[in-house]
């Protein structure tokens, strides 16, 4: 199996200026490679198999950073053709913007022209570069390729993966739960608990508003503009969220043996809704993710309850399902006499469905 770590990196002047050069020549591999396979196609209706090497003769600046980032640039490319003529709707390749286009490059470990060090990190072309390692590499894992990115805030940071062999527990199922989504507090539990998810978008709206009408007055290139904390207050909350939803995912996966959650179209509820901030503010999908990886660590199970299963309209007591439901009845109330929290009825039922699929 796979596992990454991530880690900050600490680059000199002229490293941060290498690093510069090579997520600028990737960039443009990867534009240049693209450009001529679709006037090569609209000229002679065929592919065309171009490879980095070929342009270097031409473009001698591609020669001073690590070739291996320009192949995976080629290999990027052409996974993004391979889903593209699988999956039309996903749309076709395109290019890479430099504004809005992520600053990253990656590179394969061959003959140990990596090296990882609790001091610092060697680099093909770039050297060693200093590097914060907040948590040891257990013993047996191989070093097989490693990003390089930088955030919008100026953060240097590098995503080593590792390749290991994984030795699954067999754990017996006894403690099983099921989590109901929700907009306020991330979920709610099938025992009627949630996590008082703290919403910190939502806290420091007020904060990013104030910092960007600064920004709005200001000459954009001059160095007021960048002195301004917008992508350093966007960084801060991505992380606040993230380390949150880290100890929740890693709280349930030492509490319970399976997991059951609904399959839910992220994406299509915040539009349908409109509630894409609020959505987009717990990171569902994110801690759906982490919940995933971790249960897996451990031999233990998560179970994805079909989109259309009707987990909130169904009595978690009897059984019955209502025709219709309104989103502002908070309380489910069945003809049986059973009265519930319209979430905690929820959960209860996706627990019970992810119990029969189990069985």
């Amino acid at each position: 199996m796979n596992k990454a770590f991530k880690f900050r990196i600490k680059p000199t002047l002229e490293q941060k200026i290498l690093l510069g050069k090579t997520f600028g020549c990737v960039r443009f591999i990867y534009n240049k490679m693209l450009a001529d396979k679709i006037s090569h196609y609209e000229k002679y209706k065929t592919t065309l198999k171009n490879m980095p090497a070929q342009y270097k003769s031409e473009f001698e600046w591609l020669k001073e950073v690590d070739s291996l980032a320009l192949a995976n640039a080629q290999l990027n490319l052409e996974t993004a053709y391979r889903n593209f003529f699988r999956r039309p709707n996903i749309g076709y390749p395109k290019f890479k913007s430099k504004r809005v286009s992520t600053k990253s490059y990656s590179t394969n470990s061959v003959n140990n022209n990596i090296v990882l060090n609790e001091d610092y990190l060697k680099l093909p072309k770039i050297g060693r570069v200093r590097i914060k390692q907040h948590r040891q590499i257990p013993k047996g894992f191989k070093l097989k390729s490693v990003t390089i990115s930088q955030s919008p805030s100026g953060k240097y940071h590098a995503s080593i993966l590792f390749e290991y062999e994984a030795h699954m527990p067999q754990v017996e199922i006894k403690n099983i739960v099921g989590l109901d989504f929700s907009m306020s507090e991330l979920y709610i539990d099938s025992s009627g608990a949630n996590p008082h998810y703290p919403k910190y978008y939502r806290k420091a709206q007020s904060k990013l508003a104030k910092e960007q009408r600064k920004l709005s007055r200001r000459k954009k290139g001059g160095q007021n503009y960048q002195k301004q904390k917008i992508a350093i207050l966007h960084e801060h909350i991505a992380n606040q969220r993230k380390d949150f939803l880290h100890k929740q995912s890693r709280q349930i996966t030492n509490d319970y043996d399976a997991v059951c959650i609904e399959d839910l179209n992220m994406r299509g509820m915040s539009q349908a809704l409109n509630f894409g901030k609020s959505v987009a503010d717990t990171g569902w999908g994110m801690f759906t993710t982490m919940l995933n990886y971790k249960l897996v660590e451990q031999g233990k199970k998560i179970v994805k309850i079909d989109k259309w299963f009707p987990s909130s309209k169904t009595c978690s007591s009897c059984g019955k399902v209502k025709d219709n439901l309104l989103l502002s009845e908070r309380i489910f109330s069945c003809e049986c006499g059973f009265q519930c929290d319209r979430d905690v009825n929820a959960a209860i039922n996706i627990k019970n469905e992810g119990l029969r699929l189990l069985a």
